[in-house]
């Protein structure tokens, strides 16, 4: 299935009436399932689901890449199926965080058992890499290079993976923003990127599960183009997490951890 599709529409405005076509992004409900279970349905953009498929896993702690033995992308009638065939060692912890939900465009926490499973505990963040302010400020400006699906369809998120001294190097979008970032994340594990040694780039706010996600993946810095909220902040902070949002024009404005965006060289630890 095509990530985007030409619609026709009629076009009404102070210089008339015509006829005209936009490319739109499509959305499909993608089930994830391990070891033949449902563990969740997700609409997302239909390409590189198999990076979604093993970061979703990851973040979510359903498997972790050396668990993962195949993965199938398998088209049905009524959506696609994200096959995982995990260890039979990790099948078995499944059940503290199962899913069986459909989850809208933008929500990554519908579904789960308990509170205490929305605010999870989160590892500390150990990497040490710093970017320089320009480098962070600029990030964002970077990441747009890397987003032919927005340029088709103003319509789609990105996450991107910015390392000092090299610019974006991976990026992935979606309509949803969690499973762009989970995207982004699966393909880093599937080409064994080192996360820790960069910063992660979004075009989306900073909510409680971007902020998990990018500290379960190793990563000390993200980095938003739109405003954070209050406990994601919480949540930031008490991880190590650097959290630098409103990146646009050559600005920034840093939350939490400030010690990891520097002026002067960008050094990697």
């Amino acid at each position: 299935m095509s990530a985007s599709r030409s619609i026709s529409a009629r076009a009404i405005g102070p210089e008339g009436v015509r006829d005209t076509a936009r490319s739109l992004p499509e959305e499909v409900p993608v089930a994830v399932t391990c070891n033949g279970t449902t563990q969740a349905v997700m609409m997302c953009t239909p390409a590189d689901l198999e990076d979604f498929a093993v970061g979703f896993a990851f973040t979510e702690g359903y498997a972790r890449p050396g668990q993962i033995e195949q993965v199938e992308i398998v088209d049905l009638p009524q959506g696609i199926e994200a096959r995982l065939w995990i260890a039979e060692a990790a099948a078995e912890a499944l059940g503290a965080r199962r899913r069986a939900m459909m989850g809208p465009v933008g929500c990554g926490l519908c579904g789960i058992d308990s509170l205490d499973q929305a605010l999870r505990d989160l590892p500390k963040v150990t990497a040490a890499t710093t970017l320089t302010h320009v480098e962070a400020s600029g990030a964002a400006e970077a990441l747009r290079a890397h987003q032919p699906l927005h340029d088709l369809t103003h319509a789609v998120h990105a996450a991107g993976f910015f390392e000092p001294g090299q610019g974006v190097v991976l990026a992935r979008e979606d309509v949803g923003r969690h499973n762009a970032l989970d995207k982004l994340i699966g393909a880093a594990l599937r080409a064994e990127v080192d996360l820790s040694c960069g910063a992660i780039v979004i075009t989306s706010r900073v909510s409680v599960e971007m902020v998990q996600k990018t500290v379960l993946a190793g990563c000390g810095i993200l980095i938003a183009v739109s405003a954070p909220t209050a406990q994601a902040l919480r949540l930031a902070d008490d991880a190590g997490l650097t959290v630098a949002a409103f990146a646009r024009g050559g600005r920034l404005e840093v939350f939490t951890h400030p010690q990891r965006i520097i002026e002067g060289r960008a050094d990697v630890a």
